[in-house]
């Protein structure tokens, strides 16, 4: 089923939807059991787990229920959420719903001993937030609409007003692409202007010339597939304007190519309805936390940004970092999971609540070890074509691209030498989902850093991070992003490494940081290896011998840097001496001609 379009206040639509989730009975609008991720043939026997690591692996592996998350996605993305608005707040409160559930106390009133709390911060918005409630374009004479909302999620341009109830009913003037000499050769006062062409500036033109509103079609990326997808539409806006209001709405290609044919052969009218709201409402981000039991002022943090309209982007994102919090608390209850370290959970607007949780409290930010991104990480990689990946924080990868590291086509550029930290996450959380893959067939790739999501504030800020997300997605932005393009095996698995990751590194005992040791000792070998190949094909190809050597010594001392930063995850002091020096040693010897 789907709920209605317009929007039930969160009192009323969030209690219901907790105890269906509670009972597991929540109805969903895609079948939870469907869309399987990409897999590979698994080994006769996976590889053993490191003894360090396989108690929190295990039991992180045994609770996580990518069912329980999928059942969250296909609430959550069932809205239109902006900062501020009624779906954005419906997410927030959902979640908040959950963690109650899972034992998290409010912080206000939680006593000096509680481990589990949680807070919704509110904060004025400088600009009115804004809700679309319904749309829809049919063609005078025509039974059936052209296009309705919310089956096309994305139609209503962010910023839009509202038609009079009724509608408005009027011509249609094609302008092109909107261009202002295209405008000055037709009279669209009182028109409805069909365009294609930049939105925005269209948007402009239209209303200081009369026109009644704006049918826009899109030209989208090629990673969309707009030839194959023809009903695609991408979420964007216009800016909002108090002394010429109007509406646009977007049109798919495969609508826009039904009104061109339509004006073919002769005059045609359009009926449109618009039903928005704009509201003076606060922004609020929901910080939860497991307080830690020795060091509570040293975090872990992860974010999830609730805004976007989509359910892999990002009601995935959303539903996982619940069910997170809902296993780390049944674990820290249990026993089965002790952090010394304090984990945090954020909710919030992208990259906005990231930066604002570092740069608030500038004794908090000092706490924060280490940060990660949950953004589009439950996709049915069958359906959208996206593979999960690890965007990786600035290393050798993100200057010279090569092998298999390769940007995604989202984009990226070649870094400079001087933008590399070397550091052991990329490879520790690598690690963490290639043991979970080990035991699922899970397919698990990285791509070198790109930014653009919450990992960028922690990096900013100089604190290791990491983005955990899938691409290339055909139906990404577009309001094809839908509940039967989310595989619950993937949210499981995402959430299972994301959290073992955190756990591991809360934990910081003298058997992790060892373990943690080896491993990344094990991939400088393994990566330096891969270069040392590399660079032999490069060679037999005439390649430049000491621009090679350069790549291998880059790589070498990358590696010997993240080994000095190893005691960063101890939790008390540990003498590791011997133990760094001979995984200098290893690193150096396999970086040698």
């Amino acid at each position: 089923m789907r709920y209605s379009p317009r929007f039930a206040r969160p009192a009323v639509a969030v209690v219901p939807f907790i105890v269906a989730l509670l009972a597991g009975s929540l109805p969903a609008t895609g079948a939870i059991a469907q869309g399987k991720p990409a897999t590979k043939p698994l080994a006769t026997k996976p590889p053993a787990l490191s003894p360090a690591m396989a108690p929190i692996t295990r039991a992180v592996s045994g609770a996580i229920s990518g069912d329980r998350a999928f059942r969250t996605v296909d609430y959550v993305q069932r809205y239109f959420r902006l900062p501020g608005n009624r779906g954005f707040d419906l997410a927030i409160d959902t979640v908040a719903s959950l963690l109650r559930a899972a034992g998290y106390v409010e912080e206000a009133t939680a006593p000096s001993s509680a481990r589990l709390v949680y807070r919704i911060e509110s904060r004025p918005m400088r600009d009115l937030a804004w809700t679309p409630e319904g749309a829809s374009i049919t063609i005078v004479g025509q039974a059936a609409p052209l296009q309705s909302w919310p089956k096309n999620l994305n139609m209503i341009a962010i910023n839009s007003v509202s038609t009079a109830p009724e509608g408005v009913t009027a011509t249609v003037i094609d302008v092109g692409a909107g261009a202002e000499s295209d405008f000055a050769a037709v009279d669209v006062k009182g028109k409805i202007v069909l365009a294609e062409g930049n939105a925005r500036s269209i948007f402009v033109r239209a209303m200081q010339k009369g026109a009644a509103g704006v049918l826009a079609a899109q030209k989208l990326p090629e990673y969309n597939q707009q030839s194959k997808n023809v009903t695609s539409i991408q979420f964007t806006g216009i800016a909002r304007d108090t002394l010429t209001p109007g509406w646009l709405l977007f049109v798919s290609r495969s609508s826009r190519d039904a009104l061109k044919s339509a004006l073919a052969r002769g005059p045609v009218s359009v009926h449109v309805t618009v039903r928005t709201m704009f509201e003076m409402r606060p922004e609020r981000t929901l910080v939860a936390e497991i307080r830690g039991a020795s060091k509570p002022a040293e975090r872990f943090v992860y974010s999830a940004h609730v805004q976007e309209p989509g359910a892999n982007d990002n009601a995935t994102g959303v539903g996982t970092l619940a069910e997170m919090a809902r296993v780390a608390a049944q674990m820290v209850k249990a026993g089965t999971a002790n952090p010394q370290r304090t984990v945090t959970f954020l909710w919030g607007d992208e990259i906005r609540s990231t930066d604002r949780y570092l740069k608030e409290d500038s004794t908090r930010r000092i706490g924060v070890k280490w940060g990660m991104s949950l953004d589009m990480v439950g996709e049915n990689t069958a359906k959208t074509g996206g593979t999960f990946l690890i965007e990786k924080m600035p290393d050798p990868s993100a200057v010279w691209v090569r092998g298999e590291d390769k940007h995604s086509e989202w984009g990226g550029r070649p870094l400079a030498e001087k933008d590399i930290r070397p550091h052991w996450f990329n490879d520790f959380v690598r690690q963490r989902c290639l043991d979970r893959a080990a035991q699922t067939g899970w397919v698990v790739k990285a791509n070198p850093f790109e930014g653009g999501s919450d990992h960028t504030p922690f990096l900013n800020a100089q604190i290791p991070a990491v983005l955990l997300w899938h691409f290339t997605d055909q139906h990404y932005h577009t309001d094809l992003d839908r509940i039967d393009m989310v595989s619950a095996a993937s949210l499981g698995n995402v959430g299972a490494c994301a959290l073992t990751t955190g756990l591991l590194l809360a934990d910081g005992s003298r058997p992790v940081v060892l373990a943690a040791l080896e491993e990344l000792t094990r991939a400088a070998e393994k990566e330096l290896a891969t270069q040392k190949a590399l660079g032999r094909d490069t060679l037999s190809r005439g390649g430049n011998a000491k621009a090679e050597r350069h790549i291998i010594d880059v790589w070498r001392d990358f590696y010997l840097g993240a080994i000095d930063r190893i005691p960063d995850i101890a939790v008390g002091p540990i003498d590791l001496t011997a133990a760094l020096a001979a995984a200098r040693q290893r690193v150096t010897a396999a970086a040698r001609e």
